[in-house]
């Protein structure tokens, strides 16, 4: 059974995640503030995590930020805000996800299950050999990139978001059609999260391999 950790401190707030979560399938622990969350997620292992911004001591953000140097497991974002400027700063930081409250539970419950789905796909191991464009290189056997010999650490997303695009060389697809083909969610979420991940892999490989196509979407270019 795979195991949650809820990290909410509003206690109505978590405790209905926690029942249709569980009514789901899942296992769920549930932590109140931050430093107890952190604790929580490096002394047992968890197959996601769900985490608000908005904690008491230590905010999401630094929470997100110390897990992101220890656990690979996907981590969604849950907050109120409505800012892009923290959506970006979460993604930026690690999240592979974010939702935003209200939300329905059953939209809760299928984001959870979409990012387990693709999470297990990605460490069944890759299929195929290295891929190879220019400088890049992706080894899906490893999960490694390098540039120009130099090894790029990604974070999750941003590898398997980097992978589809390296698996599909010289098509155009729009944000909603990543959205799905990536986080495996059809027609759920802000697909601003696409633009956020396209542009922290621009950063760190560069302007050439990502192309924006006006009005159409995105194309990569070896």
């Amino acid at each position: 059974m795979e195991h949650i950790l809820i990290v909410e401190d509003d206690r109505a707030i978590a405790r209905i995640e926690k029942d249709y979560l569980e009514a789901g399938g899942y296992r769920v622990t549930l932590a109140e503030d931050g430093e107890t969350g952190l604790r929580t997620a490096l002394k047992e292992p968890f197959d996601l995590i769900l985490l608000d911004v908005m904690l008491p001591g230590m905010d999401g953000f630094a929470v997100l930020q110390r897990l992101r140097d220890s656990l690979d497991v996907p981590i969604l974002m849950v907050t109120a805000r409505t800012e892009d400027l923290d959506k970006i700063r979460g993604l930026g930081l690690g999240a592979d996800d974010y939702i935003e409250k209200p939300f329905s539970p059953g939209v809760l419950v299928a984001r959870v299950r979409a990012n387990l789905a693709q999470y297990a796909r990605l460490k069944q191991g890759g299929q195929g050999g290295q891929l190879t464009a220019g400088a890049l290189k992706l080894d899906p056997r490893s999960r490694r990139v390098f540039l120009r010999a130099q090894e790029v650490e990604l974070k999750n997303k941003e590898y398997e978001l980097l992978l589809f695009f390296m698996r599909n060389p010289g098509q155009v697809f729009d944000r909603e059609t990543l959205y799905e083909r990536v986080w495996g969610l059809e027609a759920l979420g802000d697909n601003a999260t696409v633009a956020v991940h396209i542009n922290r892999l621009r950063e760190k490989l560069g302007e050439g391999y990502i192309q924006t196509v006006r009005g159409a979407g995105y194309r990569f270019e070896g």
